[in-house]
């Protein structure tokens, strides 16, 4: 299987390079001209580079062969990158302690980011020779290395499956792609760059840092943009964000596909567009941004554009100002400024490269030919780099070159450990040493696994199993500066080598935003949930779009954009807000709260009053009215009353287990004993007028002990049922929470319903029967007849009882209580006035009425 693969991809690279036909009919193999630097050693590190830009673009037809490509613009930010390769090499071969005696050479050849050109030089440099010739190797004395390139991930992919073949290691300085993590497809690839992988997470919490939940996604359509937007993609939707939109720029077309892109982008709300590009791919996105004047759109780069030294994208500074995103770890390589500064016309590089760097420039020309009719100097030679200002001399932003000058140190600190290889140490089998002078390509990079170099800055780059180095990265702003041209800020990094919480970290005292007072931009599908608010799902729209519904009864939110309301405890109820949980209030019936405390006053002072009748009776027991209504159950009857008065104190105050397990008993017994004297009484009046009948046998029932006797059998019945009721279901003290969820209603809970209910039917019973007596006997001769006034009272205090059952029923918490204790009041002032108001009137006021003589009168009125 490896060996048809094998086969298939030579195949596929000799259809590259174009074949033409002679006069003799046979096929014979043409050599593409490539432009590059040969530099002699005593082992070769092959390099692909661009520093060219392509010129020529024409949209693909598929109806006839594509042009070939042409470079003639030099990138100076390329040229610098050429540079750091040729001073990490000259660095290598001066320093005595890195491969002494040990010359290294290199083949470099200018790819212009193109992939023919680019797997073209590949081949070539494997050969050895000027000419491609695949499984070939021409310098058999020479040792290749490895390579150093490609610029970007699909150049890498690209040369990775042949490199691959051979164990030829490839050290990419710029390919991000996390494609090429995969050991299987790729063996021999490493990189001194993070992977996406990497970079998604990090941009993630990009997005999750500045609360960006709606957010738009665009991509080049080769393998660098497509796996960076679907894995930002997916991360951003692990961390609860939501994509308004992805779209391609494809490089198929000379406008990148922009006129579709910006149409999209302003129907959009999303604020916020994660690009995964390169500077060149988005000047086309840009002039037609600026075409529809589209200025509102905050842009998080990935590291393929966010530090681009391209000029054009100069000319947009009024959008991009504001723009944030992940550069590669700008790190610093000493002496390398002046190395820059010391190029010179007279320095021979293939092509004329130097000689036409100088002329861009310095916008100058070395040749009057052809230039008289333009604006164009004619260069001296003499110009200084350093008294101009652009990528190619610019310190520092190193980011690019810095990679490239650590892949050369890396592949050379794996050389430094094969030369230095301890026996039982080596690649080969049972440890054994290569030599030097001639190794294999696995060979080295068995060293390049485990290599491991020490950097400036103290930190240390080594690979993991895929190839891939420590991410590290740098938060860049775009600002503006006071000319008004475009700064390149840290204002934070992204390093997952750090410890705690210093892995993201972001001075957001550093940002500068184009919104007005510098506010984050925000970008969202809807607006935030304040605390008290859930989110709610809009059906056929995404998470991020939603509804905001105030948290039910009960429930509480106190952080915004809540999925969930959570729960008070059963002792705490929400705030108007529902912000936070407060302590519920405790409701009964205490001496502090008005209605307690007025209830309590008119009991104290509602007990006085059967007292001083009482007072009254006994100063003027001697008298026909006090005697005439049986002063002895009077009296019973004036005590009991003032207890019943008293007994609805106990229905006042917090409801301790002693109050609730008595407060229903004493209430029902001291009624009891006072409806039982009320029809002792009346059946007393009974009987005394039977008992004036001649011959009547009655008179022995009326004696005194008769009443008592009636008193006590009534009152006996209520108390075995009070006991019974204590012993079997006694009362006690309970928490409601159900009738009014904001309140802790502490109640009695009677125990038994039915005990309860008995109890007061009892006392109907009584209150009744007093009555029906009362009545049959209201015209019996009124010098005897009390039963008159018992059958008001008995009215009053049955209308009362009957009232209170259905009122009861409807109130709640205290205002039962209250009720009850209302009940009692009134029922027991409707047996102190019926009952003893016209007897205290007599007596008091009318002392002529109160005589023997008055009383017996037939024509009183």
């Amino acid at each position: 299987m490896l060996t048809l693969y094998c086969l298939i991809w030579i195949f596929i690279l000799t259809s590259l390079i174009p074949t033409s036909y002679n006069e003799d009919n046979r096929c014979t193999l043409e050599s593409i001209s490539l432009e590059g630097i040969h530099h002699p050693g005593d082992i070769i590190i092959g390099a692909m580079l661009p520093v060219r830009v392509a010129d020529n673009f024409k949209d693909i037809s598929f109806t006839e062969p594509p042009p070939r490509t042409t470079c003639t613009t030099i990138h100076f930010g390329y040229f610098q990158q050429l540079q750091a390769l040729l001073f990490a090499i000259e660095e290598i071969n001066r320093n005595d302690y890195i491969l002494p005696n040990i010359t290294l050479g290199f083949h470099w050849y200018d790819t212009c980011g193109v992939i023919p050109l680019n797997i073209a030089s590949v081949l070539q440099v494997l050969s050895g020779d000027k000419m491609a010739i695949p499984n070939y190797r021409c310098l058999h004395n020479v040792p290749l290395s490895g390579f150093i390139g490609s610029s970007s991930s699909p150049l890498s992919i690209a040369v990775a499956h042949i490199l691959g073949l051979y164990k030829y290691p490839q050290v990419s300085y710029y390919s991000t792609s996390s494609l090429l993590s995969d050991r299987m497809k790729f063996p021999s690839f490493f990189r001194t760059v993070p992977s996406d992988a990497f970079q998604s997470k990090g941009l993630a919490k990009l997005v999750l840092h500045f609360n960006w939940t709606w957010v738009g996604l665009l991509g080049v359509d080769n393998d660098y943009g497509q796996q960076g937007i679907q894995l930002v993609k997916q991360e951003i939707i692990r961390v609860g964000a939501c994509v308004a939109f992805t779209e391609n720029i494809l490089t198929s077309r000379a406008d990148r596909n922009a006129p579709h892109i910006i149409e999209v982008m302003k129907k959009s709300t999303a604020r916020v567009v994660i690009t995964f590009a390169t500077g060149l791919d988005l000047v086309p996105i840009m002039t037609e941004m600026v075409k529809e004047n589209i200025r509102d759109k905050v842009f998080v780069a990935s590291e393929g554009w966010s530090v681009t030294s391209l000029q054009k994208m100069a000319s947009f500074s009024h959008l991009l100002f504001g723009t944030i995103g992940l550069a590669f770890y700008n790190g610093l390589i000493p002496g390398f400024k002046e190395f820059l500064n010391k190029l010179h016309p007279n320095m021979t590089l293939p092509g004329n490269l130097v000689m036409t760097f100088w002329e861009e420039a310095f916008n100058c020309t070395f040749s009057t030919v052809g230039y008289l009719g333009l604006q164009r100097k004619v260069c001296t030679g003499e110009e200084r780099l350093d008294s101009i200002q652009n990528s190619y001399n610019d310190v520092s932003n190193l980011r690019v070159s810095y990679n490239i000058y650590t892949a050369v140190h890396v592949l050379a600190k794996a050389l430094e450990d094969l030369r230095k290889c301890n026996e039982k140490d080596g690649p080969s089998l049972h440890g054994i040493c290569a030599q030097i002078q001639n190794f294999y390509p696995w060979q080295i990079l068995h060293y390049m696994k485990k290599v491991r170099l020490p950097l400036n800055d103290d930190r240390e780059l080594y690979f993991d199993d895929n190839g891939d180095p420590p991410a590290v990265y740098d938060i860049v702003n775009w600002q503006l500066s006071a000319s008004n041209t475009i700064r390149h800020v840290k204002v934070g990094s992204y390093d997952t080598t750090a410890s705690g919480g210093k892995v993201f970290t972001i001075n957001s005292s550093l940002l500068l935003w184009a919104s007005a007072n510098n506010e984050v931009p925000t970008s969202a599908c809807s607006e935030s949930c304040h605390p008290g608010f859930r989110k709610v799902s809009i059906r056929g729209q995404p998470t991020c779009c939603f509804q905001c519904i105030a948290c039910p009864q009960g429930e509480i939110c106190n952080h915004t954009d809540s999925n969930d309301c959570v729960k008070c405890p059963w002792n705490e109820w929400p705030n108007l807000q529902k912000t936070r949980c407060l302590p519920k209030h405790i409701d009964f019936l205490s001496y502090d709260d008005p209605l307690g405390a007025t209830l309590a006053g008119t009991s104290i002072f509602s007990s006085i009053i059967p007292n001083c009748i009482l007072r009254l009776f006994i100063q003027h027991k001697s008298t026909p009215i006090v005697k005439a209504n049986n002063y002895v159950l009077s009296c019973l009857l004036l005590v009991s009353l003032s207890s019943c008065f008293l007994s609805s104190l106990a229905f006042i105050g917090f409801p301790q287990t002693e109050k609730c397990l008595l407060r229903q008993a004493t209430f029902g017994l001291v009624f009891t004993i006072c409806v039982s004297c009320i029809l002792a009484k009346t059946i007393m009046v009974m009987f005394a007028f039977m008992a004036t009948r001649p011959g009547s046998v009655m008179r022995r029932w009326t004696h005194l002990r008769v009443s008592y006797t009636i008193i006590f059998s009534c009152s006996i019945l209520q108390f075995i049922l009070c006991v019974s009721w204590l012993s079997l279901a006694p009362p006690f003290p309970q928490y409601n929470i159900e009738n009014q969820p904001m309140l802790i209603m502490i109640e009695c809970n009677e125990g038994s319903p039915i005990a309860f209910w008995t109890m007061l039917g009892y006392l109907f019973l009584l209150a009744m029967t007093s009555f029906i007596v009362a009545f049959l006997a209201r015209k019996l001769p009124d010098s005897f007849n009390e039963a008159q006034f018992i059958t008001f009272s008995m009215l009053a205090f049955l209308s009362v009882w009957i009232s209170y059952i259905p009122a009861s029923l409807s109130a709640q918490g205290k205002y039962t209580v209250a009720m009850e204790i209302f009940a009692i009041l009134i029922s027991s002032w409707s047996l102190v006035l019926c009952m003893f108001f016209p007897k205290c009137f007599i007596i008091l006021f009318r002392p002529d009425m109160n005589s023997k003589g008055y009383l017996m009168r037939r024509d009183r009125d």
